[in-house]
This record gives C-alpha cells, sequence and structure tokens, in this order.
C-alpha cells in the first residue's frame, strides 16, 4: 500500500521531469515548446467557450424552467418498459447535455435514496456507462468545424440507450 502511495504522488514530477529530459536530449527547445503548447491550448479554449456556455446556459434554462421536470414525467411510462425508475429520467436526459448538472442529479438522488439504493446504484452506473453526445458533438466537432457528422448522432444515441439498459440490469442485480 505504501508503494501505491509513493507512485501516486511521485507519478506527475516523474512524468515532467521524463517529457523534460526526454526533449534536452532530442535537444529539442523544450520551453519554446511548452510555450507553443500553451497558446495553441488557449487558442481552443477561446473557439470552444462560447459553445461552452452556451451548454451549460441551456441546461440551467432546462432544469429552472420545469421542462425537464414535465419531460421526465412524460417520460416515465415508457422509462418503465426497461425498468428505468422514474428518478433516474432526468439523469439520463441530461447527461446527453452535461456530465456536471447530472452528477448534480444524481447527487441529489444519494441525498433522497442513498447510494445503496437501486436509483443510487442504476444512477451510478449510467454515469459511467453514457456519454455527454450532444456535448462532445458540439464541442469538439465545433472545435475541428466538422459539419457532416453521418452516422455520429445516432450511433452515440444507440450506445447511450445500450448504456441505460445495460445500467438497469446491472443496477437491478447489484441493488436486488
Amino acid at each position: 500500500m505504501k508503494l501505491f502511495l509513493f507512485l501516486s504522488k511521485a507519478i506527475v514530477p516523474l512524468i515532467i521531469f521524463y517529457i523534460v529530459g526526454f526533449g534536452l536530449l532530442q535537444k529539442r527547445p523544450v520551453l519554446e515548446d511548452f510555450l507553443d503548447g500553451a497558446k495553441k491550448g488557449m487558442k481552443t479554449v477561446s473557439e470552444v467557450m462560447p459553445t461552452l456556455i452556451g451548454l451549460m446556459t441551456a441546461v440551467g434554462v432546462l432544469r429552472a424552467s420545469g421542462l425537464l421536470a414535465f419531460l421526465a414525467e412524460l417520460l416515465a411510462k415508457p422509462a418503465g418498459w426497461i425498468h428505468l425508475p422514474p428518478s433516474i429520467v432526468p439523469v439520463a436526459l441530461i447527461r446527453l447535455v452535461s456530465n456536471a448538472a447530472a452528477t448534480g442529479l444524481v447527487l441529489d438522488i444519494f441525498k433522497t435514496s442513498g447510494p445503496d439504493s437501486l436509483e443510487g446504484v442504476i444512477g451510478s452506473i449510467l454515469m459511467s456507462s453514457t456519454e455527454t453526445v450532444f456535448y462532445c458533438l458540439s464541442v469538439y466537432f465545433g472545435a475541428v468545424r466538422i459539419t457532416k457528422t453521418r452516422y455520429t448522432l445516432s450511433g452515440a444515441l444507440i450506445a447511450t440507450a445500450a448504456g441505460i439498459i445495460a445500467s438497469v440490469i446491472i443496477g437491478t442485480a447489484m441493488a436486488g
């Protein structure tokens, strides 16, 4: 156990020393390479930021307006067909857009039902088996200006549906 604690504290400095040492051995201008990378990173941040702010605003509006609760209520019956608890429906919807907002909803479930409850277990598994589809498409595809996504959205939504179904099956087996 002490070895793991030592490695966890030493790994970042070791990686930094390795990269700098490798650059010096290759006779690369390490500081200039770092500064060029930082400049490119800041440019990427400035390109991605408007989309990110728009997504976060949209999530806030969805939660505050009651539309999320309305959609969850509307989808509660179809969700029941796959035994998805009604309290998980908003998590599945918001997870498509924002990981942080979905995490907040799962934490609310933990407070009300407990982390070891059926809802808590399914919510936890759902968070690790689904992706923020619309976030990834808008931010990452937007950053590199991809406009023809072809089957990306449908494939991602099918994968998300598979993750939701798997979380129900695994969560029910674990909690039950």
